[in-house]
């Protein structure tokens, strides 16, 4: 498939090439990116190369990733990142980071709602996933203003640079954004009590 644009109320989002390369390399040198998601550390010119020039494509290509750079329109200056990676029929999970200097504007709850609707209404997903190691506190407030439902602990629910850690997990439905599923959807019956 070929790569998609999306923009919003204050956003552009766009694959990532080669000619992003440096400012990939550049936002990820801050230990907040490399700390709390899974990209290698160090982090070398040569993983942001082949992140831009094959991971994202690639991606794209075989319909496994989704990833968007999150831009600013005016000036074109990269916010953040964020990709929906598929993990079964009509499931994505979702990952994102917002660069250093771009975090507390909502930008990528912004951008993650947006690239949401998409997957919604134009990959026909049912449900989005979204996971962060516990104690990522940036990463739940975006989930959750976002309207992710969080849904538990995962005990060592991520293997990050060789630890398993525990994961928070939360999900996104299409109802939660007043769309159609493309499947039934059948809740578990709420207990009641006598």
């Amino acid at each position: 498939m070929d790569s998609v644009t999306l923009t919003s109320e204050r956003l552009l989002l766009r694959t990532v090439g080669a000619h992003d390369t440096d400012a990939v390399f550049d936002a990820v040198q801050d230990p907040d990116i490399r700390r709390w998601t899974t990209v290698p550390s160090p982090y070398l010119r040569e993983h942001a190369t082949a992140f831009t020039e094959q991971m994202v494509p690639d991606g794209w290509a075989d319909c496994s990733m989704f990833t968007f750079g999150v831009f600013l329109p005016v000036g074109g200056e990269l916010a953040g990142m964020l990709a929906i990676t598929m993990r079964g029929l009509g499931v994505g999970e979702i990952g994102f980071w917002a660069t250093k200097e771009h975090r507390g504007n909502g930008y990528i709850t912004e951008a993650a709602l947006t690239a949401c609707r998409w997957a919604f209404t134009e990959r026909a997903l049912d449900r989005v996933e979204w996971r962060a190691e516990v104690g990522n506190t940036g990463s739940l407030a975006v989930a959750e203003r976002a309207g992710f439902v969080l849904e538990g602990t995962l005990r060592a629910g991520v293997n990050n640079k060789g630890v398993r850690r525990d994961s928070w997990v939360g999900s996104l439905l299409p109802s939660d954004l007043g769309l159609p599923s493309t499947a039934p959807y059948l809740p578990a019956p709420t207990p009641q009590h006598r």
